[in-house]
């Protein structure tokens, strides 16, 4: 019987027997079960994002900046965007943004601007020093850029295409085969 929270035995809900096979819901029921090569690839993925990440902060306080500020920052280097777009981009709310762009305008690294296409709306945009930031916080990544230069641009392409098929984004399916 499953327990409530003071130890007594909840009666509202039936137990549920408890098996050593792993639980499966009815949308993976068809699905092979993960083979090692998968798991490897898995792994092998979560390590370079891990290992990014941890690099990209440690360049980021080199330049006194979070991880978060850096990464604004460097969208801003793209396009000025508002606030909800740059929030979209980075999974956060729009909240979040707000401060983390008053902390970059603080330090002249970002200025906010009537949006060209609709003045009600206002813009973040790198300044030129947050531009020359993002350019020597990019510089400082060396794990980003070292594996990728061991491949060649045919390998660097096919990668680059094969991680946008994972993420499902439009135009990135296999071509047919030409059998």
């Amino acid at each position: 019987m499953a327990s409530s929270s003071t130890g007594s035995p909840d009666r509202s809900r039936p137990e549920t027997p408890r098996t050593d096979t792993p639980r499966t819901d009815a949308s993976r029921t068809d699905r092979p079960r993960t083979d090692p090569l998968t798991l490897e690839v898995v792994e092998l993925i979560g390590t370079i994002v891990a290992r990014y990440h941890e690099e990209y902060e440690q360049a980021a306080a080199q330049h006194s900046l979070t991880g978060a500020q850096a990464r604004v920052l460097r969208l801003l280097t793209l396009q000025p965007l508002p606030m909800r777009r740059i929030a979209t981009s980075l999974r956060c709310e729009p909240s979040n943004v707000t401060g983390i762009v008053d902390r970059l305008e603080s330090r002249g690294l970002v200025e906010r601007r009537p949006d060209p296409a609709d003045r009600r709306v206002k813009v973040a945009a790198a300044t030129e020093e947050g531009r020359a930031t993002a350019r020597r916080l990019r510089d400082a990544l060396d794990f980003a850029n070292e594996p990728l230069a061991a491949l060649s641009e045919e390998e660097r392409t096919a990668l680059r295409d094969l991680l946008r098929r994972m993420l499902g984004e439009p135009g990135s399916e296999p071509a047919p085969d030409p059998a």
